[in-house]
C-alpha cells in the first residue's frame, strides 16, 4: 500500500495564522497544503460560573483567534478550544497522571461530548465566525489495569478528558458519533475549511 503524502503547500494571498501551539492542531491544519504559521494565544481558560461545556469551547476559540488577531491584524486566525462535556460537567485537560486516572474511571461506561469549537477572524476585513463540532464518544467499561496500562504509554495530559482518539485511546471507546473525524482530534477541519474559505483563503 503506498504511503500517504501530505499535499504540496500553497502560499495563500492573505496570511493565514494558526492560534494555536498544539502539534495535534498544527498536524491536522497541515493536512491542507496551506502554508501558515503559528501563535500562542495568551487567553484565561477558566470557565465561568454555570457555563456550559459547549459555550466554554466557543468562547475561549473566539477569545484565542480575537487575541492572536491583535497581533496578525491583515491575517486569517484560526482558534480552536475543545471541552470534554460529561453530563454537563466540563472536562479540561488534567495535567497530572492523577488527575488523568480520575477523568478515565469517571468516563468508563459513560457516553461523554467533546465540544470542539474553531473560530476564523480578519480584523482587517472584519471577518469573524464561529462554530461548534460536538463529538458523542461512548467509553468502554474499563477496568483500573487497561487505564494505568494507556496512562503509562501514551500521557495524554495535555488532552482534554485524557482521551488521545488518534493513537492507543481508541481502544478506550465503544463508539463514536460526529460529522467530522478530524473534530475529535481537536480542530474539526471540515469546518474549518469553510470557514477559511469564506474568510478569501482558498484551499484547492
Amino acid at each position: 500500500m503506498p504511503e500517504a503524502t501530505l499535499p504540496p503547500v500553497h502560499t495563500p494571498t492573505r496570511a493565514l495564522v494558526l492560534g494555536s501551539t498544539s502539534r495535534y492542531r498544527k498536524e491536522l491544519l497541515s493536512r491542507l497544503g496551506t502554508a501558515f504559521s503559528t501563535d500562542s494565544p495568551q487567553v484565561d481558560e477558566t470557565p465561568r460560573p454555570g457555563e456550559a461545556p459547549a459555550d466554554l469551547a466557543r468562547r475561549l476559540a473566539l477569545a484565542k483567534a480575537r487575541e492572536v488577531a491583535q497581533r496578525h491584524p491583515e491575517a486569517v486566525v484560526i482558534g480552536s478550544d475543545q471541552v470534554a462535556d460529561l453530563h454537563g460537567e466540563p472536562l479540561g485537560k488534567p495535567g497530572t497522571h492523577e488527575r488523568a486516572v480520575a477523568q478515565l474511571q469517571r468516563m468508563r461506561g459513560q457516553t461523554v461530548v467533546f465540544q470542539t469549537a474553531v473560530a476564523v477572524v480578519c480584523l482587517a476585513t472584519g471577518f469573524e465566525q464561529v462554530d461548534l463540532a460536538p463529538v458523542a464518544v461512548v467509553f468502554r467499561d474499563l477496568g483500573d489495569a487497561e487505564i494505568e496500562h494507556y496512562l503509562r504509554i501514551e500521557q495524554p495530559y495535555d488532552c482534554a478528558g485524557s482521551a488521545k482518539s488518534e493513537g492507543l485511546g481508541i481502544a478506550l471507546l465503544e463508539r463514536i458519533d460526529n460529522d467530522d473525524p478530524t473534530a475529535l482530534v481537536g480542530l474539526p477541519l471540515i469546518r474549518t475549511c469553510r470557514m477559511i474559505r469564506a474568510a478569501g483563503v482558498p484551499v484547492l
